[in-house]
């Protein structure tokens, strides 16, 4: 889900921290990639010409492996080195958002055999994509082809986008690449958005830095961490009455959530006091009785990773017998396509990355004149400009002997 209404206010607080490229202009970066956010939006969006799922002949789901092997090579063709980090275990405190989503989930499959009978074919294709569920089998197919692709994979303690974050924090990758920009909010110095989005959709890459989200915000990072959880996380439910402006007027009034929590308990308790008189109805802001922000906020600060020092990334040379073996004979791929895929991985992984310019230059600010200084220069220029001139034109009828 990620932090609604976001992207919006960046977007108009803080512009400078959003620069959008062309996939090529990425060309010499390693990019930590949110593999979990990647398999639900392949399953999601390659589907076939009916709009289900991809299948081999068996009827196994091919749509992840699909995505992961094309758009993968097209991000290595561009001079990208990707690595993919895969979730692990979820914090206790998203088992209630991940409770309402099975519900949700559920409730879309009941609709959606619904439509089959009364629906039109956009219904259904509608209703069959909120059914989508990422599996324990998707993750072990996906982390086995790109192993064979001589991709790096990395499985996270917990949340794949802390672990990304924290990847591009330590030096190891550039950036992190994720839909969710939670990622922002785990720290990531640099977050990429639409890196693995299908071609056709001419999506530019959206490069979003953070310190300049801070900047234009104009609040730390505390700050930024509670202005996260108040405009709604995967941790906690949003508080029902708080719009994005409203959060973000609300931490800059008052400084930090915990501040603004007094201040909406403290009009909520005036208006039922009010509401009991008469003088004004019930409803305005509500904050569910049970929000643990708090300890949403330790999950932000303090997330549970791999520290950076720990983790190795190496790209090597695709195992092609494996990837035929894997995608062609288990999993009904196009064995010369998959060939040629496996040729560009060997290309474009082994060659040499041209180094990038803005690696090579520096700016360098010119130092500014002491106060009083150029003026002083300027006036002893002057003088030496005089004498010399003087001297050229020799002495002066004052000075000449009678």
């Amino acid at each position: 889900m990620g932090i609604k209404g976001l992207t919006a206010l960046l977007a108009e607080h803080a512009p400078k921290a959003i620069k959008e490229h062309e996939i090529k202009t990425l060309f010499g970066r390693k990019v930590a990639i949110d593999a979990s956010m990647s398999i639900y939006q392949f399953l999601i969006a390659v589907r076939q010409r009916d709009g289900e799922m991809l299948m081999n002949e068996q009827g196994e789901t091919t749509s992840h492996l699909m995505g992961f092997f094309y758009r993968t090579i097209r991000i290595v063709e561009n001079g990208i080195k990707p690595a993919y980090v895969f979730d692990g275990k979820p914090p206790e405190l998203k088992s209630g958002v991940l409770a309402k989503r099975f519900e949700r989930r559920a409730e879309a499959k009941e609709e959606g055999e619904e439509a089959k009978e009364t629906g039109t074919a956009e219904d259904v294709d509608r209703f069959s994509r909120r059914t989508v569920k990422v599996t324990r089998e998707h993750n072990e197919e996906c982390r086995k082809l790109l192993r064979l692709m001589g991709i790096p994979v990395v499985v996270a303690p917990s949340e794949a986008e802390a672990q990304c974050a924290e990847l591009a924090r330590g030096g190891k990758v550039y950036a992190a690449g994720s839909e969710d920009m939670d990622t922002l909010t785990f720290n990531a110095p640099i977050l990429y958005r639409h890196l693995t989005f299908s071609e056709a959709k001419k999506q530019p890459i959206s490069e979003i830095s953070l310190q300049r989200a801070l900047e234009g915000l104009e609040m730390d990072r505390s700050q930024f961490i509670d202005l996260c959880i108040l405009l709604g996380c995967d941790y906690l439910e949003p508080i029902k009455g708080i719009g994005p402006k409203s959060a973000l007027k609300l931490i800059r009034e008052f400084g930090d959530l915990g501040s603004v929590l007094e201040h909406l308990k403290e009009k909520a308790a005036e208006r039922e006091e009010q509401a009991e008189e008469g003088k004004k109805k019930k409803g305005g802001v509500v904050i569910p009785e049970y929000w643990p922000w708090e300890e949403a906020k330790k999950v932000f600060e303090k997330p549970d990773v791999l520290p950076a020092d720990q983790v190795e990334l190496e790209w090597t040379n695709p195992d092609v017998d494996g990837l035929v073996d894997f995608l062609v004979r288990d999993k009904g791929f196009n064995e010369e396509r998959v060939r040629k895929g496996a040729e560009k991985l060997s290309k474009f992984l082994n060659a040499k990355q041209q180094g990038r310019l803005d690696g090579f230059f520096t700016v360098k600010t010119k130092a500014s004149p002491e106060k009083g200084k150029g003026k002083d220069a300027k006036e002893e220029k002057g003088k030496k400009r005089k004498a010399a001139d003087d001297k050229k034109a020799g002495p002066s009828k004052k000075t000449k002997k009678k």
